[in-house]
């Protein structure tokens, strides 16, 4: 054993809603979440404490064959670490003299989950250039976007979590070993939760509006490829916020910029943090409660259908920044039957006007197709790669 015994039951995909929905893991959370299902484990289960994401790009002789062997090593390894097993020697790849150390002998897997995705540069691969989603396509230019290009992007995506992050950091060790000759590592990014994990660096409650989990799910439908069928599309941003600039603020004006209260999250139109917001509400002289340029305001989407976007976030500290301010901010993954209709939007409208991007620096961003759940013996986009 890697980690040692495993305990705990089965994760159930139906858990408390409030973990679904984003909240943290709490003290009677499994150590141990399946791997096989309809759904990839990590998509619907609790966000855990810390989070490593990553990208890879394919090596240039790197054809549909050698590619679906990756995902095959890796969704091994994958099944055998979420349990608390080290990965399997004779799956090691041709030519690596790396090996497993032992680093995580007898530490508990944590709650460990690995989500695989799916890049549009992935797709350039010969015989996978007809099968690239219409909805997988590089994200529009938003204006206030400051990205960096070495942080954007990629041809496959790896988010790990775990309430360990040293789980989280050999887990990526491991992945990054098992692609040699195969992929190469392009950015990595890691993120904490609060201890309740409920509020970010600004002091803002997260998660507190999104849509159930499970309307970003795709189902079976017309033109949508079997690979898909259970799986979801997830942008991933990098935000830093200006935090040296938040803390100055009044703190009604950092009210007003998100339109809730900082206390408990409730809206400004009263009632607790579950309350919905009231966007028709106005004053006695007749302003409007949630200012028109409140973030409730311009992030509101609908409930379900291809606009629900669910989202789910870590924050990051990377240090100080050359000019001594924070590098810190927040991981930002949201969730959705396709970016065309729910992310690009909403994005839009924040981007060209929300209260709250005056103090927030949009630094990287990517998007991914997230392929459906493995059933045991098989891999992750098995039937796109053998097809």
């Amino acid at each position: 054993m890697l980690f040692g015994t495993a305990a705990g039951a089965a994760l159930v995909a139906g858990g408390a809603a409030a973990a679904l929905r984003g909240g943290g893991s709490g003290p009677t959370a499994p150590t141990a979440v399946p791997f096989h299902g309809p759904h990839q484990s990590g998509v619907l289960t609790p966000r855990r404490r810390h989070v490593r994401l990553a990208a890879f790009d394919l090596r240039p002789a790197t054809d549909r064959g050698r590619a679906a062997a990756l995902m095959l090593r890796w969704t091994a390894a994958a099944e055998r670490l979420t349990r608390g097993e080290a990965p399997d020697p004779r799956n090691e790849p041709p030519g690596s003299t790396a090996a497993e150390t032992g680093v995580l002998t007898g530490t508990d897997p944590a709650g460990l989950t690995l989500v695989l995705g799916l890049g549009p540069g992935f797709f350039n691969r010969p015989g996978l250039t007809d099968a690239r989603p219409e909805a997988l396509t590089a994200l529009p230019a938003f204006p206030g976007d400051a990205l960096d290009p070495g942080r954007c992007d990629g041809h496959l995506l790896v988010q790990i979590c775990s309430d360990d992050a040293l789980v989280t950091v050999h887990v990526l060790r491991t992945l990054q070993r098992l692609a040699h000759g195969e992929a190469r590592l392009r950015w990595t990014m890691a993120g904490f939760t609060a201890a309740d994990g409920r509020r970010n660096l600004m002091g803002q409650i997260d998660g507190t509006a999104a849509p159930d989990p499970r309307d970003a799910l795709i189902p079976a439908g017309p033109g949508v490829p079997p690979w898909l069928v259970g799986g979801s599309y997830v942008v991933v941003r990098r935000i830093r916020m200006l935090l040296d600039h938040w803390d100055t603020l009044p703190p009604d004006h950092r009210e007003q910029a998100l339109g809730r209260r900082a206390a408990d999250g409730a809206p400004l139109t009263g009632g607790t943090e579950r309350t919905p917001v009231d966007l028709a509400a106005v004053r006695p002289d007749g302003v409007p409660v949630i200012a028109a340029n409140a973030h409730v305001r311009l992030a509101a989407t609908a409930a379900n259908g291809d606009a629900a976007l669910f989202r789910r976030s870590w924050s990051y500290h990377d240090g100080v920044r050359p000019d001594g301010t924070p590098d810190a901010g927040l991981l930002f993954t949201a969730w959705q039957r396709d970016p065309r209709t729910a992310f690009v939007p909403v994005q839009r409208r924040l981007a060209r006007g929300d209260a709250l991007s005056r103090y927030l620096v949009h630094e990287a961003s990517a998007v991914f197709a997230v392929p459906g759940g493995v059933s045991p013996g098989g891999f992750v986009a098995q039937s796109l790669l053998d097809g």
